[in-house]
């Protein structure tokens, strides 16, 4: 057995998206309870793959299998999936699993095991546990229950243990408690900033060894007092290398530690809405809206059980604690007001050229590199970017999202059902724009169409006669305009359907909202 070292906190990066742990989920739900082998492991591949959860590069190398990729209404036959299963060796192994597709299905599936929503072993029944149905149940709902979602993962991380029986680390602490103590330490000192943590501070956490916070305050502002905040990597990897009391660079590289690992720990710790960015990033600090439940979570987590036994471990993590359901959004100031100041601060400090470019990275299913909409997960992106190039194309348009924000007026998840994504008001009509990021045609004439024409109809009855909905998607299915055209025809209703590249054009061919009527 190898021997336990001290080591950075290390996220799986093979999932790095929180949205497709649910769809992780969902391909092996309809193994739950059958006994794990290599037969059903196969079957788990294959919907993995059917779900193009997952698509090893021979798909791009065949034109027939290339096709059903790129169309999100098809999925592979049986006889293609075990093409592409045979086409695709796995040069990959994993202990306790065999080499290949086996190995393959644990590295999937290790970190959501880890967050205590699956339990698996080889000769074993598959077990989902209570949070990994809440996720599933919460991901299916129709528009998905994000705050839900969000809570699960809240109730992940704020159980989650560096050194748990799934890994071999000497470091012993509860990374997400462990932060927030940190971070009020520093809120509560008089001769400190109240931003929360530098980001080119968190390798500290990432490395530290033990869940004494006010130690990692001390050390902290120790650093701040011999550098202040201009501090460069190579300095804070010296530091660390120290705390991890190692001197192995090839393993423990600069831009592992100062980089990579700290993206991962701030998408992972914002997953649980109790954090958010300040200064463009450069700062992580408390969602003061979320600060009951991060002070229940630093009064009930710091101290934890431990385990030797895995399965008692994903025990302990895969039970929701009920009062994290109970615990509310509290804030002292109206969340449209904060949503729509920072919306417009974007909208002005933002070039038309870059919203341009990041709605195309969004569409593309691409991974941005801008400080802040990084950590901003996809659907709740192409939202907010939305509504930026609406604010900035049309002047007067009183433009109002709903997506949930955090204090900084930042989005968290998209807008809740019962509402549109975005509304718009302007002297000549009222306009809701309805943004997603899915292309088949089931998912748009299904889920957005047809409730798009009903919340319509709801608003030209209750507030104003001219209003009109646009429909934007990367790729606008032809069933789906026609969809909008019968809408129309039946209810009189205007739904107009634009791909993501034709908004762009529209919106710089026209002066106000209500010209997109007659493009």
């Amino acid at each position: 057995m190898a021997e336990s070292k001290a080591k950075p906190l290390s996220f799986s990066t093979t999932i790095r998206n929180p949205e497709r742990i649910p769809s992780f989920l969902k391909c092996i739900l309809p193994y739950e309870g059958k006994v794990l082998t290599s037969k059903i492991i196969h079957e788990i591949v294959k919907n993995v793959i059917r779900e193009k959860e997952y698509t090893p590069v021979c798909v791009s190398r065949r034109p027939d299998l290339r096709a059903v990729l790129k169309d999100e209404d098809r999925t592979y036959d049986e006889k293609q999936l075990e093409i592409i299963i045979e086409m695709s060796p796995q040069n990959h192994k994993e202990a306790g699993f065999e080499a290949g597709w086996d190995s393959r299905f644990d590295t999937w599936y290790k970190m959501i095991k880890e967050f205590g929503f699956i339990k698996y072993e080889m000769g074993e029944p598959i077990v989902i546990t209570q949070t990994g149905h809440m996720l599933v149940d919460a991901y299916m709902e129709k528009p998905s229950n994000d705050r839900k979602i969000q809570l699960v993962y809240l109730n992940a991380l704020m159980k989650y243990q560096t050194n748990n029986p799934l890994r071999k680390n000497l470091n012993e602490n509860a990374p997400l408690p462990l932060l927030l103590r940190v971070i009020k330490y520093f809120h509560d000192d008089s001769e400190e900033n109240d931003a929360g943590l530098a980001r080119h501070e968190l390798p500290i956490l990432i490395c530290w060894g033990n869940n004494d916070a006010y130690e990692v305050y001390q050390y902290i502002k120790e650093i701040r007092k011999e550098v202040g905040f201009a501090c460069s990597d190579e300095y804070i990897y010296e530091r660390c290398l120290e705390i991890l009391k190692s001197d192995n660079r090839k393993y423990l590289k600069i831009e592992k530690i100062c980089h990579e690992a700290v993206d991962e720990y701030i998408r992972k710790m914002r997953m649980t809405g109790l954090l958010s960015l300040r200064g463009n990033g450069r700062f992580l600090d408390i969602n003061s809206f979320e600060k009951e439940l991060a002070e229940y979570v630093m009064n009930n987590y710091m101290n934890y059980p431990k385990f030797k036994s895995s399965n008692d471990y994903i025990d302990y993590m895969g039970v929701v604690d009920k009062q994290i359901l109970q615990i509310e959004v509290h804030s002292t100031t109206d969340f449209s007001d904060i949503r729509k100041k920072t919306l417009y601060r974007y909208a002005a400090e933002m070039g038309r050229e870059n919203v341009k470019k990041e709605l195309q990275i969004v569409c593309d299913k691409k991974e941005s590199k801008d400080n802040i909409l990084k950590y901003i997960n996809a659907p709740t992106r192409l939202e907010f970017l939305t509504s930026i190039a609406l604010v900035q194309s049309y002047e007067g348009l009183d433009v109002n999202p709903n997506y949930a924000v955090d204090d900084e007026g930042l989005p968290t998840y998209t807008a809740s059902g019962g509402v549109a994504d975005i509304e718009c008001y302007d002297d000549d009509y009222d306009s809701y724009f309805e943004v997603t990021l899915m292309c088949g045609r089931a998912e748009q004439v299904n889920n957005e169409i047809i409730p798009i024409s009903r919340h319509l109809r709801e608003a030209k009855a209750d507030r104003r006669l001219e209003s009109f909905a646009v429909f934007i998607a990367p790729v606008i299915h032809s069933d789906t305009r026609e969809a909008a055209e019968w809408q129309n025809m039946k209810y009189k209703v205007d739904i107009l359907s634009f791909s993501v590249d034709e908004f762009l054009a529209a919106i710089e061919k026209s002066n106000k909202a209500s010209q997109l009527l007659t493009i």
